[in-house]
């Protein structure tokens, strides 16, 4: 048996920027140490495995080490497949079942829209652990279901951040985004970078779920419906965000950079 194999840069529209994400295309459901197996064996910060379903497709998500409750790049990184390889029509919505619930997915000329949960932190206490493991005194800490969140006090100190990876992943989190304001006179509202030591991700270079709690805490900061943010790995990505009530918008964009056969 042999699955089709893709490896697509998400949330970017050059090929070895942005984030990638493998996506498996099955026929029928898989064994779930079988797709982490094959995560393992990927090696990037998440493999998508779809199935179609009555209603669309089932959708899970793995990364090296553990599966994940929710995952915008390779979700973009999925519905690009779809539409490329023309087994969903350009002019169709994209749906996937997941452990998150419906999401959704559009093509919007060259851009990707997707539908997902609002994730908006709620301010908490700083574990020690965060605080020593980012070295700094952070300007908010929250929480949401998934991650710590905080913001820090400028576009610098995000950009030359050293994490302690060994104490972040001691939080019992499935990990930390890190944000601040853009400096002045760009092109991004905001900037945020990424940690997930505790999954097997250092750094993630383009987090589509974080910014759903990104896109809730500046949209009310900023005083703006729809905002620009850049992730600042050293891939580098861009996610337009507009959130609606308890939903988030996601744009983002795509490109393939090898198609193969997974053989099983």
């Amino acid at each position: 048996m042999s699955y089709a194999l893709y490896i697509v840069d998400a949330f970017t529209n050059v090929r070895f920027k942005g984030n990638p994400a493998a996506v498996c295309l099955l026929d029928a459901p898989q064994e779930e140490s079988w797709m982490q197996h094959v995560a393992s064996e990927m090696n990037l910060s998440e493999t998508a495995f779809i199935v179609p379903n009555r209603d669309g497709y089932d959708l899970r998500w793995f990364t090296p080490e553990a599966e994940v409750d929710l995952c915008g790049h390779a979700t973009l990184a999925t519905a690009h497949v779809l539409w490329e390889t023309e087994r969903l029509g350009r002019d169709k919505t994209a749906r996937f079942m997941t452990k998150s619930g419906l999401l959704t997915a559009k093509l919007t000329d060259d851009w990707i829209v997707m539908d997902f949960p609002d994730e908006c932190p709620e301010a908490t206490v700083a574990p020690e652990e965060l605080v020593q493991g980012l070295g700094l005194i952070p300007r908010f800490v929250g929480r949401n279901r998934m991650d710590y969140f905080v913001e820090v006090d400028s576009e610098e100190t995000l950009r030359t951040l050293r994490p302690d990876f060994g104490l972040l992943a001691r939080l019992p989190a499935r990990g930390v985004i890190v944000t601040s304001r853009a400096s002045a006179g760009g092109a991004y509202d905001f900037v945020s970078r990424a940690f997930y030591p505790g999954t097997g991700i250092d750094e993630d270079p383009v987090t589509g779920s974080a910014h759903c709690a990104l896109a809730p805490y500046w949209a009310k900061r900023l005083r703006k419906d729809e905002l620009v943010g850049y992730q600042a790995s050293e891939r580098g990505g861009i996610v337009k965000v507009k959130p609606d009530g308890a939903r988030v918008y996601l744009s983002g964009q795509a490109v393939t950079v090898l198609k193969g056969q997974l053989e099983g």
